[in-house]
């Protein structure tokens, strides 16, 4: 089944997926803690795997379609937070009483690099083929580019090819466009959950296509387990579900590194759930938005592609965009990599809607091709910085004695707030996420990621040292009780890397 949001808010022991955890548009941020603001008395609306579940909603309108009327009502039910948050915006001079967004997931540290980078001579150029029609894969010198980036960056066995490139305005893009050309209406694709809630809304509004969750929890079982450690086990189990409930998977979904988790696959792992895939002819579609955005060096990423022999290249699909590792989440520009020449034409179609001007696609190009930027400039200073606010953050966490998991990857530490809810239910966790709002911090909330535990939260810690330091006064003063919203600190500092500091 596939669930509208809820009266109750536990998590449904077979649902293939929640539309409570939308991200409405990308270009707005990823949204995600606009959910927590939705009314519990919604009432529950499930949908089978298969068939036309627009006919269930009544559009609420004489003038859309009921597809347009369930489009609208993701609009219109997730908005609260984030428009609270742009009508009050903290501004250190005209609104220091505004509101700090530690929820969205934006990389705000290094604006300085890429606007001096972005603003040099070679980064401009115009001629014809740039304003007319490209290929609407992308423009084949941006693929060849991209293919040169990732086979460099993932750390490819052999040189990546630029036929097997498409290029899009971002992984919602992609995601969207994946979806649609591989599932029939009804279908759906695993994914484990905590997972990023976007995705929903991403592989739905277009595709009708479900999300079936591998619910992982918190608890450690053994010396070589996690928390939230993704099993095959895990993943056959919810298959067997999905198939007992008559819902057809076509393909699993994994984010690496993990949002929110920051959790990091082994080679191992992702073999393993490659090969789990393949034994289910299951396609695998691999988000690696964060590949770059490793910032302890003790933490060994691995990308997919980077694997000796793939289980099954024709059904694994990797996406990345510049949105998260290059900040540049307004950009909007994301790339796929597949061998597999039919969904790459089928997804290249789809460009028509989705694809990037001329103008962007040479900045891309330029910006991907320089190797010495990239690596002796950008990388470490971002990786310093990112380095220096996770730092702050969990310093001040651990100072308030909470539990957080953070794996040296990301923008964001998932943090366990569950000892601060009277009773451990979704309504109290809401009400949490109300209270920070209240005071002027803005935060995503578990439910927001299909979390089936109530308390857990996501903080983004990629932001500027005084904000950070703002916002995290806010935080202690909810967590302790205190309602009135702080001004300022001045004199609150953090450490930052010195070309960071004015």
């Amino acid at each position: 089944m596939f669930t509208l949001p809820q009266k109750e808010s536990r998590a449904p022991a077979t649902c293939p997926g929640s539309a409570s955890t939308q991200d409405l548009d990308s270009n707005y941020g990823d949204g995600l803690e606009r959910e927590c603001s939705r009314k519990p008395d919604r009432k529950m609306l499930e949908f089978c795997g298969a068939g036309d579940p627009t006919a269930m909603l009544s559009s609420g309108s004489s003038y859309l379609s009921s597809r347009g009327g369930v489009i609208k009502w993701f609009w219109d039910s997730a908005e609260e937070g984030y428009r609270t948050y742009h009508t009050d915006e903290y501004d250190e001079d005209k609104n220091p009483s505004g509101i700090i967004n530690l929820g969205t997931s934006e990389n705000k540290l290094c604006f300085d690099l890429l606007s001096s980078r972005l603003s040099q001579s070679d980064m401009l150029r115009v001629e014809p083929s740039l304003l007319q029609y490209p290929d609407w894969r992308g423009h084949r010198f941006l693929r060849e580019e991209v293919a040169r980036f990732l086979s460099f960056y993932c750390k490819s066995p052999t040189p990546l090819k630029p036929e097997n490139v498409v290029v899009l305005n971002g992984c919602a893009s992609l995601f969207s466009a994946l979806a649609t050309v591989l599932c029939e209406v009804g279908e759906a694709f695993l994914i484990p959950a905590p997972y990023y809630g976007a995705i929903t809304q991403h592989v739905y509004l277009y595709g009708n296509v479900r999300l079936v969750c591998v619910y992982l929890d918190s608890e450690v079982t053994g010396l070589d387990t996690r928390p939230f450690q993704l099993t095959v086990e895990r993943l056959e189990m919810a298959l067997q579900r999905a198939n007992s409930e008559g819902v057809k998977v076509k393909g699993l979904i994994l984010i690496n590194p993990h949002n929110p988790l920051g959790d990091i696959y082994s080679p191992g792992e992702l073999r393993n759930y490659l090969e789990f895939a393949k034994r289910h002819e299951l396609h695998v579609m691999v988000d690696e938005v964060y590949m770059l955005s490793v910032f302890e060096k003790s933490a060994a990423y691995c990308s997919v592609l980077s694997l000796e022999g793939l289980p099954d290249p024709q059904r694994t699909h990797v996406m990345w965009a510049t949105s998260k590792d290059f900040g540049m989440s307004g950009l909007r520009f994301g790339t796929l990599y597949t061998e597999n020449q039919d969904v790459a034409t089928a997804v290249a179609s789809l460009c028509r809607y989705h694809g990037l001007s001329g103008l962007v696609q040479y900045q891309m190009a330029q910006l991907l091709r320089d190797r010495d930027w990239i690596n002796q400039v950008y990388l470490p200073e971002n990786h310093a910085r990112l380095k220096a606010a996770h730092t702050y953050v969990a310093g001040e966490l651990q100072a308030l004695g909470i539990p957080f998991l953070s794996h040296g990857a990301g923008f964001f530490i998932w943090v366990d707030l569950r000892k601060f809810l009277p009773e451990a239910t979704f309504k109290e966790e809401m009400l949490l996420w109300r209270r920070f709002l209240d005071n002027k911090v803005l935060l995503s909330c578990g439910k927001t990621f299909e979390c089936k535990e109530p308390g857990w939260f996501r903080l983004v810690f990629s932001d500027k040292a005084h904000r950070l330091c703002l916002g995290m006064r806010r935080v202690r003063q909810v967590l302790g009780g205190k309602s009135q919203v702080a001004e300022e600190p001045h004199s609150c500092q953090t450490q930052e890397p010195r070309s960071q500091r004015r």
